[in-house]
């Protein structure tokens, strides 16, 4: 049975301009394939821990010598890549925050992104051991962050494109609300083009 696992990073969840953009494209994954299985994590309502020293000190015990104590301090790092390994499909709703992730979502990233189990460390470099899948990451911005005149730096993009791909995700399109702080106008064209990316992406067939 195919599956999306979709994540909200914003405090506001599904109220959010991201959450909003982000279950778009739920829906119209959900239409064109109505047997899919959805799995959410709204990480903005309801926040991972970070990393604390038991779990980085679990980390660098061999998985064949770790103790009852470095497996519960790795437990909720298993749930969450099992998540990505049960799913085929990735939908990931985000505002940026002062240019790039929230830390909520770095939170995630940071409990996947484990050496010898989602990546492999090798003399070539670090190779993703996840399976590929569409992935579709919405961002939110009240700046401007294209186009020409004054703008501020986009860190989001080049970040969530590097760390997916050291999973092993490279088929990832990526869309930018921005400029949501100008006003209602601003507001309904970012929408506007939201929409548009989106039949683009994924048409309704």
């Amino acid at each position: 049975m195919p599956a999306i696992l979709a994540l909200y990073a914003s405090p506001y969840g599904l109220a959010s301009h991201s959450g909003q953009a982000g279950q778009m494209v739920v829906e119209r994954l959900l239409r064109r394939s109505p047997d899919t299985r959805l799995l959410v994590r709204h990480l903005g309502v309801e926040p991972l821990p970070h990393i604390d020293a038991a779990y980085a000190s679990a980390l660098e015990v061999p998985e064949a010598r770790r103790t009852t104590a470095d497996r519960q301090a790795l437990a909720r790092s298993e749930e969450l890549i099992a998540e990505l390994e049960a799913t085929d499909r990735l939908v990931i709703a985000t505002p940026m925050h002062n240019f790039t992730v929230p830390s909520v979502l770095k939170a995630w990233i940071d409990h996947v992104a484990r050496a010898h189990r989602s990546f492999a460390l090798t003399p070539q470099g670090k190779q993703g051991l996840l399976a590929d899948r569409p992935t579709y990451v919405l961002v939110s911005a009240g700046g401007v962050v294209s186009g020409d005149g004054p703008r501020q730096p986009d860190f989001v993009t080049p970040y969530l494109r590097h760390v997916l791909a050291v999973l092993g995700i490279r088929d990832v399109q990526f869309h930018l609300l921005e400029g949501l702080v100008r006003g209602p106008d601003a507001v309904q064209a970012a929408e506007r083009r939201a929409q548009a990316w989106l039949d683009e992406q994924l048409p309704e067939e």
